[in-house]
C-alpha cells in the first residue's frame, strides 16, 4: 500500500494495562496484542462498528513477571483464530490460543529473561539474556546454542530462512542453522531492536541512540540519528516509512533517512509498530497503547486530542525543574505581593512554563526581576520515590524504642512545619515529636536560614509555632554569628541504586568468564546468581528492613567475587555491598568479615590498584560513604582514616560523580571525627578538604561539600588554628566571590571564622 507522508495524529487510546506497556505484536488485520510490566498479554480486536478503533477482547494471564516480546501465529488447524507466543522476565515462553485466551504451552529452558521471539514455520525461536537461542518444537526444546558472548536482545527470521540476532555485545549476527555466517559491526552500544526492510536489508535500533539500515553482507547502508536516548525498537512499512521508539519519550517517523515527525509521549516509548492499514501503534510507560493515523477520517475528535495534549503538557511540566525545584511546585506571581524580609532576598516564581527569579529591593520596597532560571546539569537526574511519587528527599527516620524505620518524604518547596505535621498524622505518631522532625528536616536539607511566617497558627493548638533559637522577646537579638551551612550534622549516604542493572552486569561478567576456558573456574553457578537476585529483593523492600536478614552465605558469596574475579569486573559487586551496608542486618553481617579478615581493606587495595577502573573508584568511595550510616563501622573508619583518604586522593577523579562521592566521604569523616574529638583525624580531613576545594573544574556540589567540611571542622572541631595556618582565608575569599550562591554563602561562613 503506497501512502505519501502526511503528519500522524492521535486516533485513539487503548486503556487497560496497569503498568508500562512493553511490546506490540501486529496480528495481521485481526488486531494487535500488547504485553506489559503488569504481567499480562492483552489482545485488542478491531471493532468493525467503530472504523479502525480497537477494543480489548482477551486478557491472558500466566506470566509471573513482566512480559516483553511476542509473535503472532496465523490461523491454522491447531489455532483456528490464531495464537500468540510471549516471552517474559520469568524466563518462560508461553503459547496462547486466541480463541479461548488460554495458555496451551509453557516452554521452560532459558535461565534468564526472554528477550525475543520469532517463528520459523512451526518452530518457535527464542532469545535470552542467558546469551542463547532456543528452538522449540511441539512444546520441547530441540536445539540450543550460545549466540553471543553477552545477552541476546532480539531475534528475527529473514525471508531466506536465516535468523538475525542483536546483542549487548553491540553486534548483529546472521545465522544459517547454528552457524554464524556474518557478524555486523558498527553500533557502539547494545543492539536492542531488529526489523526487516523488504527489498533493502535489515534495520537495527541501539542504545547508542542510532538506527542503522544494513545490507545482508554486513555493510551499513544508512545511519539515522535523532533520538537523544536509547532506541528500543524500529519497524518499517511498505510505503518506505520507518518508525522508532525511544527512552527520550518519543516515537519518530523516518523517510529517506531523515526524521519527518517526532511524536511526543507522556513517558518512555517501549515499542512502536506499523499496522496493516498504515497506522502506528505505540507502547508507553504510562500504561497506554496509542494508535496514530495519517488518515483524516480516523483522527480522534477535538476533545480527545485536547485531553491528550493536556496529559502531555502536565507530564512535561512535572518533569521540568528550575533551580532544583519542580516547576509545578513553584508559587505563582501572587507570591510577589508578599514583601521580602531582607534586602537581597531572592524568590523564584512560576510564569507560564518558566521559573523566574526576583530579588527584594528594600530601598524601593519592591521585587526586582533577575531573569529566567534555567535547568542545572543535574536537574533531570532520577529523584527518590515513595508510594509512586517523586520527592526531593526521602529520609529514613529512626524513632527508636524498637519501632521500624519510617520513610519521611520532603520537597524543598514544602514548609517544614506543615510537612512534619502531615507526616506525624500519617504515621500516627505523637505531635510532641514535631520540633525534632522539623529540626531534622532543616539539618538534612541545608535550610539553616528557614524563616518561619510569624502569622502561622498551629492547626492543632491554634497557637504560634515554636521557632528553634527564637528570642523570648521579639526585639532581642543575638550576638552569635548566624551561619547558613555549618556545622553539618548527621551523615549523608548514597541510597539510590539501579538493582536490575547491577544484577545484569554481574550476569554479563559471569557469562564472559564462562566463555573463557582459562577463567571459567572463576564463574558462579545459576543457583548463586539466583541467590544474588534474592539479596536484591530484600534490598528493594526497604519497608521491611527491620524484619529481614541475610544469610552468612550471601555475604560470603559477594566477598568471594571481590576476591577472585578480575579487578575490571568487581564494580557491580562493590555497588551491591554499598546498598547492603544500609540494611541493619547487612551491616552487622559485613562487620563480622571486617573483624575476621578486614575484607574492606582488601577490597580498597584491589579497587584502586593501577591501572584503576573508574567504576571501581566510584563504587568503592560510595561504599565508604555509606558505612558512616551505621555506628558499628565508626571505629574501623576512624582507625583507617589516613589510609582511606590517601588512597582515594591519589586516584584520578575527573568524573563529577566520583568527585561528589569523595567530597561526601570527607564531609562524613568531618562529622564523625568532630563527635569523636579526634584532632589528628580532623587535621587529616581538613588537609584533604582544602586540597579538593582549590581544584579547578570541580563540580559545584563537590566543592560545596568540601567547604562545608572545612567550616564544620573549624566551628565545632579542634583545628581552627591549623586551618588558619593552611591559609584558609584565601579559600574563603575565593568561595565568597563565586557566582554560585551556595558556594558564596559557605565561603562567607568560613570567612567569619577567620576573624
Amino acid at each position: 500500500m503506497e501512502i505519501d507522508f502526511r503528519e500522524y495524529k492521535l486516533s485513539c487510546e487503548l486503556r487497560g494495562h496497569e503498568d508500562d506497556v512493553r511490546g506490540i505484536c501486529v496480528c495481521d488485520n485481526v488486531g494487535i496484542a500488547t504485553s506489559s510490566r503488569d504481567r499480562t498479554v492483552r489482545f485488542w480486536s478491531i471493532d468493525p462498528a467503530n472504523k479502525y478503533r480497537e477494543s480489548t477482547s482477551k486478557i491472558m494471564l500466566g506470566h509471573t513477571s513482566f512480559v516483553g516480546p511476542m509473535a503472532w501465529i496465523p490461523p491454522n488447524e491447531e489455532f483456528p483464530e490464531g495464537g500468540i507466543v510471549s516471552g517474559g522476565m520469568d524466563t518462560l515462553v508461553l503459547v496462547w490460543d486466541l480463541k479461548s485466551g488460554e495458555r496451551v504451552q509453557s516452554l521452560r529452558d532459558h535461565q534468564m529473561q526472554v528477550t525475543g521471539i520469532a517463528l520459523d514455520d512451526h518452530d518457535i525461536i527464542s532469545s535470552s539474556v542467558d546469551c542463547t537461542l532456543q528452538r522449540w518444537r511441539d512444546g520441547k526444546s530441540v536445539e540450543s546454542w550460545k549466540a553471543h558472548n553477552a545477552p541476546v536482545q532480539a531475534v528475527i527470521k529473514l525471508p531466506s530462512g536465516e535468523l538475525l540476532t542483536g546483542s549487548t555485545d553491540t553486534t548483529l549476527k546472521l545465522w544459517r542453522g547454528k552457524m554464524c555466517v556474518q557478524t555486523f559491526i558498527g553500533h557502539t552500544d547494545t543492539v536492542r531492536g531488529l526489523a526487516l526492510m523488504p527489498g533493502l536489508g535489515v534495520l537495527s535500533a541501539s542504545h547508542d541512540g542510532s538506527i542503522r539500515l544494513w545490507a545482508l553482507t554486513g555493510q551499513v547502508l544508512m545511519e539515522m540519528v535523532g533520538h537523544t536516548s536509547i532506541v528500543y525498537s524500529v519497524d518499517s512499512h511498505t510505503s518506505g516509512l520507518l518508525v522508532s521508539s525511544s527512552e527520550d519519550c518519543s516515537a519518530k517517523i523516518w523517510k529517506d533517512g531523515g526524521c519527518v515527525q517526532s511524536i511526543e509521549h507522556p513517558g518512555c516509548v517501549w515499542d512502536a509498530k506499523f499496522l496493516e492499514n498504515g497506522d502506528i501503534a505505540t507502547a508507553c510507560s504510562d500504561g497506554i497503547v496509542r494508535i496514530w493515523t495519517a488518515h483524516q477520517d480516523r483522527i480522534a475528535d477535538p476533545v480527545e486530542l485536547q485531553l491528550y495534549f493536556s496529559q502531555l503538557s502536565a507530564y512535561k511540566s512535572s518533569r521540568k525543574r528550575v533551580g532544583g525545584l519542580k516547576l509545578e511546585d513553584l508559587p505563582g506571581l501572587e507570591a510577589l505581593k508578599v514583601p521580602g524580609t531582607n534586602d537581597g532576598q531572592t524568590k523564584v516564581v512560576r510564569e507560564g512554563d518558566n521559573g523566574v527569579a526576583y530579588v527584594w529591593n528594600a530601598k524601593e520596597h519592591k521585587w526586582d526581576k533577575i531573569g529566567e532560571v534555567v535547568d542545572g546539569p543535574n536537574d533531570n537526574l532520577k529523584r527518590p520515590m515513595l508510594d509512586g511519587i517523586e520527592y526531593d528527599y526521602v529520609f529514613d527516620v529512626d524513632i527508636g524504642d524498637g519501632e521500624p524505620i519510617r520513610k519521611l518524604p520532603y520537597n524543598r518547596s514544602d514548609n517544614p512545619y506543615s510537612a512534619a505535621d502531615r507526616w506525624l498524622l500519617k504515621e500516627n505518631l505523637p505531635l510532641s515529636y514535631r520540633q525534632q522532625i522539623v529540626e531534622f528536616i532543616l539539618e538534612n536539607t541545608g535550610q539553616k536560614t528557614f524563616t518561619f511566617d510569624s502569622s502561622f497558627r498551629d492547626p492543632y493548638t491554634g497557637s504560634s509555632a515554636y521557632i528553634p533559637g527564637g528570642p523570648s522577646i521579639e526585639h532581642v537579638t543575638s550576638s552569635k554569628p548566624a551561619f547558613k551551612h555549618i556545622p553539618k550534622k548527621g551523615m549523608l549516604v548514597f541510597d539510590v541504586a539501579q538493582f536490575d542493572g547491577i544484577l545484569k552486569k554481574i550476569s554479563e561478567f559471569n557469562s564472559t568468564l564462562l566463555s573463557d576456558q582459562d577463567k571459567k573456574h572463576l564463574s558462579i553457578t545459576e543457583l548463586e546468581i539466583s541467590r544474588l537476585g534474592a539479596v536484591v529483593q530484600v534490598l528493594k523492600d526497604t519497608s521491611h528492613y527491620h524484619s529481614t536478614s541475610f544469610a552468612d552465605a550471601d555475604i560470603d558469596l559477594l566477598l568471594k567475587l571481590l576476591n577472585f574475579w578480575p579487578a575490571a569486573m568487581i564494580f557491580p559487586v562493590i555497588d551491591m555491598l554499598r546498598m547492603i551496608v544500609l540494611h541493619p542486618d547487612g551491616a552487622k553481617q559485613l562487620l563480622k568479615h571486617i573483624d575476621r579478615n578486614d575484607a574492606l581493606t582488601v577490597m580498597i587495595k584491589k579497587a584502586t590498584a593501577s591501572p584503576a577502573v573508574p567504576a571501581n573508584i566510584l563504587t568503592s568511595v560510595r561504599l565508604m560513604v555509606n558505612l558512616f550510616k551505621d555506628s558499628c563501622f565508626h571505629q574501623w573508619l576512624q582507625s583507617h582514616c589516613s589510609e582511606i583518604l590517601d588512597v582515594f586522593s591519589s586516584c584520578q577523579m575527573s568524573n563529577k560523580n566520583t568527585q561528589l562521592a569523595y567530597s561526601t566521604l570527607m564531609l562524613n569523616y568531618a562529622v564523625m571525627l568532630i563527635e569523636e574529638k579526634d584532632e589528628e583525624g580532623q587535621s587529616q580531613v581538613l588537609s584533604a578538604a582544602l586540597e579538593v576545594s582549590e581544584r579547578e573544574n570541580l563540580d559545584v556540589d563537590s566543592k560545596f561539600r568540601a567547604l562545608v567540611a572545612i567550616g564544620s571542622l573549624m566551628l565545632d572541631g579542634m583545628v581552627r588554628k591549623i586551618a588558619l595556618d593552611f591559609d584558609v582565608e584565601t579559600v574563603a575569599k575565593a568561595a565568597k566571590a563565586s557566582m554560585e550562591l551556595k558556594i558564596a554563602e559557605v565561603g562567607a561562613d568560613i570567612d567569619i571564622l577567620t576573624k
